[in-house]
Formats: structure tokens, sequence, C-alpha cells
């Protein structure tokens, strides 16, 4: 299925036929700025309607990167060698391409199936907005070291676990942004202080900003997870736990970010029982 054209409002049916052309789009630029004018539109109010489009079962890529199991991919360390600041941004920049496209597919997957209030689709439109402008910070920051997106192998491992909750919001919000992207937040402030040890303020930048919007997609995620959990009747902290041990693999690592999880609502008690070693 080729990647549909997209350039504004007037080629855009619905927020979902928009979402999945977003998904076959195959180049991560083009991604980020067709993310960031639906973005646009959308809040603008000229596009109003969901619509009832399925996205794909795996977004478009580039041919590079090449995608490694998780355990193939080199590991990378910080140092004062631009190599090694280039592989980790490299890393990070991977990791918010797959962000764009988790959240156009959140979208575009569970929008048209389940009945939700217009806040869903706002949020998860500023989620994708916000992922784009991550993404281009990043490629932006490769660019200006001589290196690109593409030229380090990656993982799939986040579009694994999209794949495995396919079929049920709460998992997919359990799992993608209430373990993985809370992960970031424990992470995020040790990699921006190791930077500026090393020198690179620029980067170090642009994770804290990173950083810091991440906050608030842990918080749609929580606020999202909660309401799908009220519907159902379900209690929130339970059901994640259940969520969690069916459908992600491992256990949540510690040390935690709990200031960082806390301005997210994401409190101890939906993660430390399941930390490593409980």
């Amino acid at each position: 299925m080729a990647p549909r054209k997209l350039t504004g409002s007037a080629n855009a049916g619905s927020l979902t036929d928009a979402a999945c052309a977003i998904l076959l789009t195959a180049d991560p630029a083009d991604k980020a700025r067709l993310s960031h004018e639906m973005a646009a539109t959308w809040r603008s109010g000229t596009l109003a309607t969901i619509g009832s489009e399925r996205p794909p079962a795996r977004p478009a890529r580039p041919k590079r990167p090449a995608l490694l199991p998780p355990a193939s991919v080199p590991r990378r360390r910080i140092n004062t060698a631009p190599a090694g600041r280039i592989a980790l941004l490299h890393a990070i920049a991977h990791i918010e391409l797959n962000a764009i496209d988790l959240a156009w597919d959140i979208l575009a997957r569970f929008g048209a199936t389940t009945e939700l209030p217009r806040e869903f689709f706002d949020d998860w439109v500023t989620v994708a907005a916000e992922e784009a402008k991550h993404f281009l910070l990043l490629s932006d920051r490769l660019a200006e070291m001589d290196a690109a997106y593409g030229d380090l192998p990656a993982h799939d491992g986040l579009w694994e676990a999209a794949e495995t909750t396919a079929h049920d919001l709460a998992a997919r919000l359990a799992v993608v942004p209430l373990v993985l992207e809370a992960r970031g937040l424990d992470v995020t402030p040790q990699m921006t202080a190791r930077l500026r040890k090393a020198g690179d303020d620029k980067s170090a930048d642009i994770l804290q900003i990173i950083h810091d919007e991440e906050i608030g997609h842990v918080a749609i995620g929580r606020r999202w997870f909660n309401h799908c959990c009220n519907a159902a009747g379900l209690d929130p902290v339970s059901t994640f736990h259940d969520l969690v041990r069916r459908y992600f693999r491992g256990s949540l690592k510690p040390p935690f970010n709990a200031p960082s999880r806390d301005r997210a609502g994401l409190t101890a008690d939906y993660y430390t029982p399941l930390a490593a070693g409980r």
C-alpha cells in the first residue's frame, strides 16, 4: 500500500485518515512535518471528523537504519568523544520516531472503535506533534555533529510492544506510556547530566526539553488509562499490575524518578510492586 499524500485539511477526510497517511509515510522528516501540519489543522477546527480508517499493522519505515533484535544493538557510551554522544542521540531519535507512530496509531486503532470524548483526540494529537518536535530537534543536532538518523542500527522493541497490545486500549496505555515512556523519565536526567559533564550543553538542552514534555505524555497515558478502568468499573492500580504482568516482558527497573513520575500522576503504588527484585 503506497503512502498517501497529505498536505493539509483539504486532503484529509478525517482524523483517522490523516493518522493512517502519516503512519504510511516512510521518510522520517516528512512524517514529523506532516504530524505538525495535521496537529495544526486539527486544532484549527477545520478537521472535525474522527473517521473510521484502520491503521496498517506496521508503519512505513525508511531503508535505514537497520532494525536488529534489542540484544544485538551495540551498547552506547557517553563520553567526550563525539561518537558516543552521536550513538546516544541516534538511539533517542529512533525512540522519538516510534513515538510519533505510536501516537497516531492509538488514534486510528482505537478512535473509531471505542467511545471516547474529544479530549482523548486532542491529547494524542498533542503527543504526536511533540514527539515530532523531539525527533526534529535530535535530527538537527545529529546534522550539526556530521551525522544523521539512519547511520547506526536500531531495534524494533517499541513496535513489538504496540503489536502485543493492538487489541486493547487499556493494555496499550499501560505498557507504552506508563511503562516505556515512564522509563524515559527515570533515565533521561542522568543522560542529561553526563552530556553536560562532557561539555555538550546543546544536546543536554534537547534532552531536558524531551524530559519535561514527556512528563505530560505520561500524564496523558495515566489519565486515559484511568478513564478506561473507571468506565469498566475496574480499579486502575490493580488493573495496571495485571496488564503489565501479562503484556510487558520483564520487570520494572529501579531507580525510579519519583518526582517526575509524581508530576505525571504516576504514583508509587502503580509501579513499585512491579519493580525488579520484588
